[in-house]
Formats: C-alpha cells, sequence, structure tokens
C-alpha cells in the first residue's frame, strides 16, 4: 500500500507509492575518510551529524538512513538514542535508525516525541523509520530484531525490513535464485508485521548483495547488483507492494571514475526499474565499509541527473514544437532566442550545481579543480554556515535533560 514518509517539516513529506522514485543514504559504515586529511579513520557521532548537515542541503537526496556507526559511543541504549539524535537534528529530511534491542524502543520513541514537541505527537507525522535486518539469511529470522519490531510497530513507528543475502555465501549464486530468496524473506517478514497490526506503515527491503566469487568479498558496484536491484523491484510491484533496494554502493574506496561509473548504473537501473526508496544512492565507498563528505555532494548532482532520466520526455502536440519549427525554419533560422526556449530553459532541463561544463580555457582560470577538489570545497562551506535549528534551543534543551545526549551543543552552532 502506499503511504507518507514524514520530514519533520512538511515540505520533506515523500509519497510511497507505485512508480514513485525517492532516493537516499544509508550503509552504517565504521569509517570515513577525513575531509582534510583525505585518510580513513573510524567514524564518530559528531560525524554522523555532520553528514546529516550536508543531506540537509542537497535537493536530490530525499531522505536520511544513518550512514555511519558512532564508534565513540559504547553502551547500547545511549548508542541508539544518540544516533537517533544526530539524524534528526542534522536535517529535516525523513530518517531511518535502528534499534538494537527491545528495551530501547521506548526510550527512542520518547525522543521522537520529545523532537515533536510532546507526548503522542510523534505518530502523527513518524519521521523516523525503523530500519530492521529481520532474517539471518539463509530464510532464519532474527530473534532479537522481531522482538524489537513487535515494541515499535504499536508505538507507530513504519519499519524498512531489510533482507541482505550475499549471493554465494548467504544466498544462492545463481542470480534468480538469489532474487527468489530475497523476495521470501522480504514477504515473510510483511506477514509478520501484519500479524501484530494489519495497518502497521511497512516497507520491503529485499537488499541482496552480490559476491566477487574469486574472493567471497562483497561487490556492490558490479553489473550483477545493478541488475539485482532491478529484479527485486520489479518483484516488489508485481506484488503491488513498495519496496526499497540498495544501489550505489562503489567498491572504490574515494570518489574516483571507478565510483563514478559504479554509482551510475547501479543506480539508474533500480530507478528506472521504479523503486520506492533506494538507499545507498550517495557518498558511500568501499563496499560500504567507508564514506566521504564529499562524495554527498558530487552524488547529489548524479542523482538529480538520474531522476531527470526517470522523468522521461512528455510527448504533447505542444511539446513536439511544430508550429515553432515552422517559425524558425521560416525565420531567424535557430532556436536560441525563440520565446519558447527561453520559457523552457527550467521546465525540461536540469543544471548541474557541481559538474564542470566550463570551456577547457575557463576551467584552467578558475584553478583546474577537478570534481573532488571543487565537491570538497562546498563541503566544508556547509559545515561551516548550515546549522539546522528546525528542533529550537528550547526543545533541545528538554530533550538533553531527559536523555543522555552525548553530540556537544559547541558542535551544532558555528565557530566564532
Amino acid at each position: 500500500k502506499s503511504f507518507i514518509a514524514h520530514g519533520q517539516t512538511r515540505e520533506h513529506d515523500l509519497e510511497i507509492a507505485d512508480g514513485r522514485v525517492h532516493l537516499g543514504s544509508g550503509g552504517a559504515s565504521p569509517n570515513i575518510v577525513d575531509l582534510e586529511s583525505g585518510r580513513y579513520r573510524g567514524a564518530m557521532l559528531a560525524d554522523l551529524y555532520d553528514v546529516a548537515r550536508i543531506v540537509d542541503t542537497q535537493s536530490n537526496i530525499h531522505f536520511y538512513d544513518r550512514s555511519l556507526v558512532a564508534r565513540d559511543v559504547e553502551e547500547v541504549l545511549p548508542f541508539d538514542l544518540n544516533t537517533a539524535y544526530a539524524v534528526l537534528s542534522g536535517t529535516a529530511k525523513h530518517v531511518g535508525t535502528s534499534i538494537t534491542v527491545a528495551d530501547n524502543v521506548e526510550p527512542a520513541v520518547g525522543l521522537f516525541d520529545a523532537v515533536a514537541g510532546g507526548e503522542g505527537l510523534y505518530r502523527r507525522n513518524p519521521f523516523a523509520m525503523l530500519l530492521s535486518c529481520h532474517v539471518v539469511p539463509p530464510m532464519r529470522f532474527a530473534e532479537e530484531a522481531l522482538w524489537v519490531i513487535e515494541k515499535a510497530i504499536p508505538l507507530g513507528m513504519p519499519v524498512m525490513l531489510v533482507s541482505a543475502g550475499q549471493a554465494g555465501a548467504t544466498a544462492p549464486s545463481k542470480l534468480a535464485g538469489t532474487v527468489a530468496q530475497a523476495m521470501a524473506e522480504a514477504l515473510a517478514g510483511l506477514v509478520y508485521c501484519n500479524l501484530i497490526d494489519p495497518d502497521a506503515t511497512i516497507i520491503t527491503g529485499p537488499k541482496p548483495i552480490v559476491s566477487d566469487l574469486r574472493t567471497g568479498a562483497m561487490c556492490g558496484g558490479s553489473g550483477e547488483q545493478a541488475i539485482v536491484a532491478a529484479a527485486t523491484t520489479q518483484m516488489a510491484r508485481y506484488y503491488g507492494i513498495p519496496c526499497s533496494v540498495m544501489a550505489g554502493i562503489s567498491d572504490s574506496k574515494v570518489p574516483d571514475a571507478q565510483s563514478g561509473y559504479e554509482k551510475g548504473y547501479t543506480i539508474t537501473l533500480a530507478a528506472q526499474a521504479g523503486c520506492s526508496m533506494i538507499t545507498q544512492t550517495c557518498g558511500m565507498q568501499a563496499s560500504l565499509l567507508g564514506l566521504t563528505m564529499e562524495g554527498y555532494i558530487i552524488d547529489n548532482d548524479m542523482l538529480g541527473a538520474i531522476l531527470r532520466t526517470v522523468r522521461g520526455i512528455e510527448v504533447t502536440d505542444e511539446n513536439l514544437s511544430v508550429e515553432t519549427i515552422r517559425e524558425v525554419v521560416l525565420g531567424e533560422g535557430h532556436y536560441l532566442g525563440h520565446p519558447q526556449t527561453l520559457a523552457n530553459m527550467t521546465r525540461d532541463y536540469l543544471y548541474p550545481e557541481i559538474a564542470d561544463r566550463l570551456s577547457p580555457s575557463d576551467w584552467e582560470e578558475r584553478g583546474s579543480l577537478d570534481i573532488r577538489e571543487r565537491a570538497r570545497e562546498e563541503a566544508r562551506r556547509i559545515l561551516m554556515e548550515h546549522f539546522p535549528r528546525h528542533i529550537d534551543d528550547v526543545t533541545d534543551a528538554r530533550i538533553r535533560e531527559h536523555f543522555p545526549i552525548m553530540l556537544p551543543r559547541e558542535k551544532m552552532t558555528p565557530r566564532p
């Protein structure tokens, strides 16, 4: 069934319905490439918040599933609460977060209520989705995850059911078998949730992963990964249920040419297949073991172009432009100054924000920067200037009074 994936503000609400394609993050990486040194290091809670701030500014990234594991938060309850707080503070867009154990569900929903402004208000517009790996492939339920789901659904949490068997390891090496197993696991989770509450908001996440059979390692940037994502989307649409798949998992360690082509074809196939919520589309590197801030900036341009291909070409008598062609052929001989061209500049055409379309001479005059260098400059600017305030200071103080928040306030305000 269709539903609304709510943002904290209404302009960020997403209609989850057949054929509506939404693109977002994901990954839960333990590492990040430091924006200044360019070297890998362990991810921290402040990084999770910073990535959310970048996502908040990118128009083609529609939702923020937590992309990092905060390795500086060790205890389970503070980990779950601080993960949720960091993503919710950094962006007003719809977010996805995990809850480790069932006992943490009520405190997490209490945090969501506090963000929403009071007890019971979160469930009116649930802006945070539970990301649940409800199975241990092949074909076994994950008991602890089910206990979390049983607590979350009655409290109004929407749930994304994630099945991520790895072809050749925890799923068949035959890709058709991988898709079949993933769909069976996803549908089993859907049945389980409906037994808890037939009106629960659920999105299936058949997200099988392809292996390099020479080594057994995950290879999310492969062509096989692209067709598996498209195939699971097609199967979900066949059953008439909204779905989420993974696409954009580059095996490259940094945003280079390999990263670009791997992300490009994997996301495009999933989008053209009509997936409702595609995760891991931005920022992720090293087969989900790494993340780059600048990658979100680069990938936002790519995602805009992919969405433009999904929209396609609308063919009408007006758009066929027969009369315009006649006027130009009998007149000036070009369309550059024609009223139709000027009126259509922003209707059918998308313009990149970071990609280069300069002439070689202009590019050289501006420093000969490649796209990664330009994106790093933009990421630095955002992190210096953009500090969202959709959670006001009074609400934030109340949250900090009642929950063990570990993200310092000074990390959330501009430097003097």
